[in-house]
């Protein structure tokens, strides 16, 4: 029996990095998967490779900010699972600018995508959850909403907004046993690090007392930590994946 066996996660930005990560790992562990992505393609792909551990995986396709295609989408999960178990809020973008220089559809997208998009998946699966009175949400922030980041204005808002979600929500939602959490990674090895230059990435890891870079697994465990039993008196709290960098 794994950690999660026999539960139900819905993963958005599942197909990909962090998000693929965090599927595999509760798949590992004995999780059915709806795996949420904009690019339904990736996301059927990871699926499959889900459904090759042995457990159920659908693959579904939603923009996060659209509230009626949320709402379509989480209706025809519990159709197809009958229950929510874990919701894991990953799905997200940036469109880095200076402040002075940054439009208003690079602000409005990120906006839309990380912030507005938590706020839809978290309201339509948080009132399943409450009927079930059981459940674990798990919010995707970053350590850019705890310290900032020039260049990232848009970005730091939106995950500042997100831990005060986490905050609230786990605070209207512990009464129903629901429990809600945040991760803010540092910074994580994915296909937009590796196209650094080796000078920016010794500019990175100088700020990072590990010196390391971390991984989608290192981030993946603990959500599976936040999905699990072993978490159960845990609420509200904001955990930091980043080798040091933001204490």
């Amino acid at each position: 029996m794994g950690l999660v066996s026999g539960r139900t996660a819905v993963v958005t930005g599942g197909a990909q990095g962090i998000g693929e990560a965090i599927s595999m790992t509760l798949a590992k562990e004995g999780a059915n998967i709806a795996v949420i992505d904009v690019n339904l393609e990736k996301a059927q792909v990871t699926a499959e490779n889900l459904k090759k551990l042995g457990v159920e995986a659908e693959a579904y396709k939603a923009d996060v900010s659209n509230t009626a295609e949320v709402e379509a989408v989480v209706d025809k999960i519990v159709d197809r699972f009958k229950k929510i178990d874990i919701l894991v809020n990953n799905a997200g973008v940036t469109r880095d600018n200076l402040l002075v220089r940054m439009t208003e559809q690079e602000w409005d997208l990120v906006i839309a995508i990380n912030l507005k998009g938590t706020f839809n998946f978290t309201q339509k699966v948080g009132k399943v959850m409450m009927k079930q009175r059981i459940g674990s949400i798990i919010n995707i922030s970053s350590v850019i909403g705890l310290m900032g980041n020039a260049g990232q204005t848009n970005y730091a808002a939106t995950k500042a907004g997100v831990i005060g979600i986490t905050k609230s929500v786990a605070k209207e939602l512990a009464r129903r046993n629901v429990r809600v959490n945040a991760i803010c990674p540092g910074y994580i090895q994915s296909a937009m690090t590796d196209k650094l230059t080796e000078d920016v990435k010794a500019k990175m890891l100088a700020f990072i007392p590990t010196g390391t870079m971390g991984t989608p697994q290192d981030v993946a465990n603990i959500a599976l930590f936040l999905a699990s039993d072993m978490s159960n008196y845990v609420t509200g709290e904001t955990i930091r994946v980043d080798g040091g960098m933001a204490m």
